[in-house]
């Protein structure tokens, strides 16, 4: 197969997946995550409300099934993902994710968590609080990546992608809001056994199509 990709692509594929490219400032990063989380297990263990955490792997799983299927997109095309994040990091995981990327999301669903209001049905401008904030994240999430692409820290390829307004709602539909729309789903159901099946659902697909894709196909993304 004659792979024809970008220079960002190119670039996104130098290191990837290299421990020699790991970068010390990696360590305090993830002693700040452990001990965030740490703090939220102890609580949870303690309150029975598990939700935080849950909140956490549900955000995390739908970003890697993301990150998954535009890993999918790099390999078909033979010319790029969708999105690519070339340049310097701590570990480049996939062509379009990076550690700084998941350690960054690994907090987001406590962030959206603990901004809901107590009473669902809580109005703010007229919109129930969860959906309002899942608007606000969404909308804030694409501000950022707007500028990661100015930046040229996040590329994207594809003309239907770049700065338009059909642009900007694909990547607040699809790349971030349906993570909040996920999380008050979640939030929603009754007993914990839904609530791990869903979740389980959402990791369980991304692994399946990277064990297909990395670990029998051989493709590389």
């Amino acid at each position: 197969m004659l792979f024809t990709y970008t220079e960002a692509s190119r670039q996104a594929l130098e290191g990837l997946r290299d421990l020699s490219m790991l970068k010390w400032y990696a360590v305090p990063l993830l002693l700040v995550l452990t001990y965030i989380l740490a703090k939220e297990f102890r609580g949870s263990l303690l309150s029975k409300n598990w939700d935080p955490l849950l909140a956490v792997l549900v955000l995390l799983g739908c970003d890697f099934f993301n990150e998954t299927w535009n890993g999918y997109v790099f390999h078909l095309s033979e010319r790029s993902a969708v999105w690519t994040t070339p340049g310097d990091t701590a570990l480049r995981v996939f062509v379009g994710w990076n550690l700084e990327i998941i350690f960054a999301f690994a907090l987001f669903g406590l962030v959206y968590y603990y901004s809901l209001l107590p009473e669902k049905e809580t109005r703010i401008l007229g919109l129930p609080n969860r959906w309002f904030f899942a608007i606000f994240y969404a909308s804030l999430a694409v501000f950022i990546e707007v500028v990661l692409n100015i930046g040229d820290h996040l590329v994207w390829e594809y003309s239907w992608w770049n700065l338009s307004w059909a642009g900007i709602w694909l990547i607040f539909f699809v790349g971030y809001f349906y993570w909040f729309a996920a999380i008050n789903v979640m939030l929603d159901m009754k007993t914990m056994k839904h609530k791990l099946i869903f979740i389980g659902v959402i990791w369980g697909v991304p692994i399946v199509m990277n064990v297909l894709a990395l670990g029998i196909l051989g493709w590389q993304y």
